[in-house]
């Protein structure tokens, strides 16, 4: 069973920074691409931004042209956790933020998209 667990979202300032974290299983984290998606307001499921992933291994990354250069994405092989730090947070970047997963080597997957989600987690920049 694949589980995600986001947390750390929160209301912060134009500027700041803050660090999503996705708790997984060791079982998840070993073996499944992990990466993060968004959902902005008034937008649709389908919608939703790729942003960031990251191989099983940690040893490839990869970025959207929207957050690179501001968010980096990391993973901890002891805590079976991954993470989402971003900086320099615009407005723009107020959505839901969702840690995915998906058995292919990449994220998005050949369909596009990903294969599971977590329950998502509120990041709001105030201007």
């Amino acid at each position: 069973q694949v589980q995600l667990v986001e947390s750390g979202g929160g209301l912060v300032q134009a500027g700041d920074s803050l660090r999503l974290s996705c708790a997984t299983s060791k079982y998840v984290f070993s073996g499944y691409t992990i990466g993060w998606y968004r959902q902005a307001p008034g937008k649709g499921r389908m919608e939703r931004e790729f942003l960031a992933a990251s191989s099983r291994s940690g040893g490839t990354v990869h970025y959207s042209d929207s957050v690179k250069g501001r968010f980096v994405i990391s993973r901890d092989s002891v805590k079976n956790m991954v993470y989402l730090q971003m900086s320099g947070l615009k407005p723009e970047d107020t959505a839901v933020y969702y840690c995915v997963a998906d058995s292919e080597t990449q994220i998005p997957d050949s369909t596009g998209w990903a294969d599971y989600w977590g329950q998502g987690t509120q990041v709001t920049v105030s201007p």
